[in-house]
């Protein structure tokens, strides 16, 4: 039995929700925030020495990376909600399971730094508002001649670019100005996998999004 270690209110969300799609049967162990700092709480480094989320165990293997636990479980289920029949398809999946996390997300998280910094952070905001709206831009007119991002099909892709596209519906600026990136929002929220990982996972406020 996998077992995923999830932390409230984070990226680790996806894992859950790749399972239910996947009816990969799955425990969930729940970490909350520190209230103050909103950081992860210090019992995770018994699990992992980064203390980073999410991690799964499997077998007896500790699998750290949102990136790795989704090709290590697509792999597991067969290939099911991984790479399309077709070379572009295949590409286009890639592309977009790896930019998640590495271009999407820094941006992201400068932008909540610089939030929390208040006054302080108010020089550099236009300048990362600027980067985000740049993804943002590229990211709606992928979608204005495909339904999902690697194609025509829903993938793991799919999965992976929900974090970063439900946080910056939170705090970079995405809204009804870019209806292609807000319909593929609601489309995800409404499949019942989706539905299913919410209520394992417990509260999730970007789950509220593109309401």
């Amino acid at each position: 039995m996998i077992i995923v270690h999830h932390l409230q209110n984070s990226r680790s969300q996806r894992v859950l929700w790749l399972l239910e799609e996947l009816e990969i049967p799955y425990v969930v162990r729940r970490y909350e925030r520190d209230r103050k700092t909103m950081l992860a709480p210090p019992e995770i480094l018994q699990v992992h020495p980064l203390g980073k989320f999410p991690l799964i165990e499997d077998d007896n293997r500790i699998i750290a990376e949102t990136g790795a636990i989704v090709e290590y479980l697509v792999e597991k289920a067969g290939g099911r909600l991984g790479p399309p029949g077709n070379r572009e398809a295949v590409l286009r999946y890639r592309q977009f399971l790896h930019y998640a996390e590495g271009s999407m997300m820094p941006p992201l998280l400068a932008m909540l730094i610089v939030n929390r910094l208040g006054l302080l952070g108010r020089p550099a905001k236009p300048v990362v508002q600027k980067m985000l709206g740049q993804h943002l831009d590229w990211l709606e007119a992928e979608l204005a001649t495909h339904p999902w991002f690697a194609g025509e099909k829903f993938t793991a892709a799919d999965i992976m670019m929900s974090f970063p596209l439900e946080a910056s519906r939170h705090r970079a600026g995405l809204d009804q100005t870019r209806p292609n990136l807000m319909d593929w929002l609601a489309r995800i929220h409404a499949r019942p996998a989706y539905g299913a990982a919410l209520a394992k996972g417990g509260p999730y406020s970007y789950a509220k999004a593109s309401s």
